[in-house]
């Protein structure tokens, strides 16, 4: 890609015989129902968003998993296995080898739940409680940048339409999950 003009260069295709003839050389075009360019920043903010951590979570043989599970773990001391797949919609399956390597690397404590002994609850620990906050850290910073500049009003605006992305049926679980915890 060359950065300077936003181009990508291709090359010319006309020459090509016939086997070439189903390429499609053009962008296609945008239309009322095709926001090119919005789901694009999506795409570039959320690549960037999560680049900072994901450096990070490289360097402990992390994936980007681990940071959620930390992440919601670390937020909501003491979440169920149960609450946790329900929040990142994941199976057990693939739970599994995540909550066993950050058990494992003393990330997070499992402990059986004092009414339903059967209950898997979830601790950071001091080790898990430093890393998601250096996380956290790194994509603040990202955020705060991007939003200096706004005003309390726009903020509303932002977080608003970011509420209107998820599934409306989802909607209130999550405001409830991610309401301010001083």
């Amino acid at each position: 890609m060359n950065h300077t003009s936003g181009t990508i260069e291709c090359r010319d295709l006309s020459q090509n015989g016939p086997e070439m003839s189903d390429l499609i050389i053009n962008a296609p075009e945008s239309d009322e129902f095709l926001d090119f360019k919005m789901v694009e920043l999506f795409f570039f903010a959320y690549r960037d968003f999560i680049s900072d951590a994901d450096e990070k979570l490289v360097d402990l043989h992390f994936g980007r998993a681990h940071h959620r599970v930390l992440h919601f773990v670390n937020r909501h001391p003491g979440l169920s296995v149960a609450r946790l797949l329900e929040i990142l919609q994941i199976t057990k399956q693939s739970l599994g080898p995540v909550l066993r390597q950050l058990v494992e690397s003393g990330h997070l404590q499992q402990q059986e739940g004092v009414q339903d002994r059967r209950k898997r609850l979830l601790y950071p620990t001091q080790k898990g409680r430093n890393l998601a906050i250096e996380l956290m850290h790194m994509q603040s910073r990202r955020i705060m940048s991007a939003l200096s500049g706004f005003s309390k009003n726009d903020r509303e605006v932002i977080e608003n339409f970011l509420v209107g992305m998820i599934e409306p049926e989802e909607r209130a679980f999550v405001e409830g999950l991610v309401t301010d915890q001083k």
